[in-house]
């Protein structure tokens, strides 16, 4: 209930972890109404945000995303339709927008007032948003599972499994034309597992062989060579930057040094 996100944002402590906040909980209630639409037939969850709500990664995350497993019956406007109306009962006023012109399907799901009145913005029209993409050609070799989850609110779905969420993570930081700080943490989080994660060797290749564009991987040394390459080219105060705002704990961004990431790339 729009009551419960109130009482949730206003016990945090900065304008930063409201808003993270505000956004997971939409973010949850949108997966609860997936979940009850049946998305989950059709759909994987991966990305970041899949970490978090899946193997409690301590950062936050905006987007929702997910990987299309089969098009039988695959009826994206049909679930939208249906958030609207359960976020209307839940006590939100939000604009859902679809585009399927392009392989990645987007949706956004916008909602004006939450904002203003959690004090973070002057004006009550201004929109917090959290977007969704569907992937509907997605590398093969993903390894699925089923898991419900309980934050805010209780669902089940499907997902890919650790490692190939690990294997997405390794292909976005090998071909994503720019430096995001959040996939550096990921990164930082998945090497110091205990025990180690090893990504999906055969998503991974498939995945950097469908990418059209491809910065940094060099087959001959490997992911982990390439990235070890990658480490010379970094800024870590702009990746810091980045991700700072999203952290749980944001003393975790002085954990970005190119030493740490050399030692965790070279364990095993």
């Amino acid at each position: 209930m729009k009551q419960d996100l109130l009482t949730i944002v206003s016990n945090a402590a900065d304008p930063a972890e409201k808003q993270n906040l505000m956004r997971e909980y939409i973010q949850a209630c949108a997966l609860r109404s997936l979940h009850e639409g049946g998305a989950f037939k059709n759909l994987s969850f991966v990305g970041g945000t899949a970490l978090r709500f899946l193997f409690a990664l301590p950062r936050f995350s905006e987007d929702l995303d997910f990987s299309l497993e089969s098009n039988e019956n695959y009826d994206p406007v049909s679930w939208l339709t249906k958030m609207k109306r359960d976020f209307s009962r839940l006590g939100f006023e939000a604009d859902i927008t679809w585009n399927d012109r392009k392989t990645v399907h987007t949706g956004w799901i916008k909602i004006a007032g939450l904002l203003h009145e959690c004090g973070l913005s002057a004006r009550p029209e201004q929109k917090i948003a959290v977007k969704i993409e569907i992937d509907t050609l997605p590398p093969e070799g993903a390894i699925t599972e089923k898991k419900i989850v309980n934050r805010h609110t209780i669902f089940a779905v499907r997902h890919h499994t650790l490692s190939c969420l690990m294997a997405g993570k390794i292909r976005a930081l090998l071909t994503r034309p720019f430096q995001k700080g959040r996939d550096w943490y990921d990164l930082l989080w998945y090497l110091s597992r205990i025990p180690p994660v090893e990504p999906n060797f055969l998503l991974l290749s498939n995945a950097l062989a469908q990418s059209s564009e491809v910065n940094y991987f060099l087959p001959e040394l490997g992911w982990k060579g390439s990235i070890h390459a990658m480490l010379n080219m970094l800024s870590f105060d702009e990746l810091k930057d980045d991700v700072t705002v999203f952290l749980e704990n944001p003393n975790d961004a002085d954990l970005f040094t190119e030493e740490n990431f050399r030692e965790l790339l070279s364990r095993g």
